[in-house]
């Protein structure tokens, strides 16, 4: 790692910032050095994307200083802070996917030849930077043909030709795979030994633990802790987030598996036709879908929920038959499905909370064909004050809520239809500790009130403390079924690239 200057890159003193209804940052401090990856976590609501916007130039703070070298900075735009070479790595990348990877680096700056974009000379400067981030690609490859992996190495790339010396990464890792998030970090660790700084924001602490020289931690708008790398165990980190000790962070208690509920025989999805999948799911038990990316857990569960036909098989819901020809059929037969990706297919973020809350219930509700807001309003109260959704009211726009606040959402809409099956599509994606545990402990009683539950997640120890037992998925095949007193990381792991489930045993 390159030596720390004598004097911090950036200094931040007491910084304060409010929002209508909320104070976000409260005298916030912190320090950088050169060559340091300092990270920055804390739950969600925390102040982390604020602290970091006002860094960016995005947003101004209320009171307090910045400076940048030793002599206060003013970071009242984006231009600002790029001036001052500091870049935002947003976690929803900010690339123009129609356009060549030397473009987007190059964009609103590019190299002339009298009126017209000398694209030889832009094609030539892009080469140096994507050798820098490690892609051996021609620079005019096409961004949209890029994994997303790449894309965020592209926008690194973007952040090296402005001379960067400060990069703030928004939880990089939360669309990538593990093969493209070992990439990145060593990026990371280059960057460092030649004296750029990072700033990373992540909720998964072994990245944390793996990359950080030091950690602040964050709560409720405040200093929580600032660790060194030995101090960064689990433990304190957790610790020092939620103020307490999570020594019963899975909220799993024995429940008896009543009655099928839910029956695959031979179904197949569309995206692996070849591949027979059967399994039976009992009312109260919660069941965990494991495998690697590109399994097939996401195509399982949208077949079932009916965003897509099955390419085969049969499936059967409470003893009777049924083949889902939209989610409608799914919903109606006492199935809902919390999608992976929640602000896309999960919400409607230009509408307030009350009105997503109450959304699949419209057509149950209504009176005579009218929208009725009596119940909604019940509706919206009953989730909100269940599933402690923190907002400042009902008619809060979703889209300002943490993620949070936003999953709880997509649970309470769903919850107010008291669904027979919950299908769970990686539940606790890009939401903090805190939070987490809150859903952990909401599966639990959901599971108690005779719920099935079926989630798909990527995080083991999510799979190994939440399950009564797990189904492992290898490309697009049920490779194998492994019973809570049988649950291992080895023997999941092992059967999720393919082992056969007599070895694992």
């Amino acid at each position: 790692m390159a030596a720390a200057s004598p004097s911090p890159l950036l200094t931040v003193e007491r910084v304060t910032k409010s929002f209508p209804g909320v104070r976000a940052l409260k005298g916030v401090s912190l320090q950088v050095q050169s060559g340091e990856v300092l990270a920055v976590i804390g739950e969600n609501g925390a102040g982390k994307s604020t602290l970091m916007k006002i860094l960016a130039g995005v947003q101004e703070p209320d009171s307090g200083t910045i400076t940048i070298d030793g002599k206060p900075a003013r970071l009242d735009s984006v231009l600002s802070a790029l001036r001052h070479g500091i870049a935002l790595i947003h976690q929803e990348l900010n690339l123009a996917d129609n356009l060549s990877a030397a473009a987007n680096i190059f964009l609103g700056r590019e190299p002339r030849r009298g009126p017209f974009i000398d694209f030889a000379s832009m094609n030539e400067r892009a080469t140096k930077f994507l050798k820098d981030v490690g892609l051996r690609i021609p620079p005019t490859t096409l961004v949209r043909s890029l994994t997303i992996g790449r894309q965020q190495l592209i926008e690194i790339a973007k952040a090296l030709s402005v001379n960067a010396r400060l990069l703030i990464m928004d939880e990089p890792t939360s669309s990538l795979s593990a093969a493209e998030s070992e990439t990145l970090f060593a990026v990371i660790r280059q960057l460092r030994e030649r004296g750029v700084s990072v700033v990373y924001i992540s909720h998964r602490l072994g990245e944390v633990r793996e990359l950080a020289d030091r950690v602040v931690v964050l709560r409720d708008g405040e200093n929580a802790g600032e660790l060194s790398r030995a101090e960064a165990t689990h433990e304190n980190m957790v610790r020092h987030m939620v103020g307490r000790d999570l020594s019963q962070f899975y909220a799993r208690r024995p429940h008896p598996a009543g009655d099928v509920v839910l029956e695959l025989k031979g179904l197949r999805s569309p995206v692996w036709p070849q591949h027979a999948v059967s399994f039976a799911l009992r009312a109260g038990e919660i069941v965990g879908l494991a495998g690697l990316v590109g399994a097939g857990r996401t195509e399982l569960l949208q077949t079932i929920f009916g965003v897509v036909a099955p390419a085969g098989g049969t499936m059967t819901a409470a003893g009777r038959p049924f083949i889902p020809q939209s989610p409608r059929d799914a919903i109606e037969t006492g199935i809902a499905l919390v999608p992976e990706d929640r602000k896309q297919e999960g919400l409607v973020l230009g509408m307030d909370v009350a009105e997503n809350l109450s959304l699949p219930s419209l057509r149950r509700d209504q009176r005579r064909g009218f929208l009725n807001f009596p119940r909604e309003r019940e509706i919206s109260t009953e989730m909100i004050d269940g599933l402690r959704i923190k907002t400042p009211s009902a008619a809060q726009i979703v889209q300002f809520l943490s993620g949070g606040n936003q999953q709880k959402v997509v649970l309470g809409k769903w919850l107010a239809l008291d669904p027979k099956v919950l299908l769970l599509d990686e539940p606790t994606r890009g939401i903090d500790i805190g939070a987490k545990r809150e859903i952990y402990a909401l599966m639990d009683q959901l599971a108690a009130r005779g719920v099935a539950i079926l989630f798909a997640s990527s995080e083991m120890e999510e799979v190994l403390g939440m399950s009564d037992r797990v189904l492992v998925m290898h490309e697009g095949r049920l490779s194998g079924e492994v019973a809570r007193a049988e649950l291992s990381e080895e023997t999941v792991m092992h059967l999720a690239t393919g082992g056969d489930r007599r070895e694992a045993a």
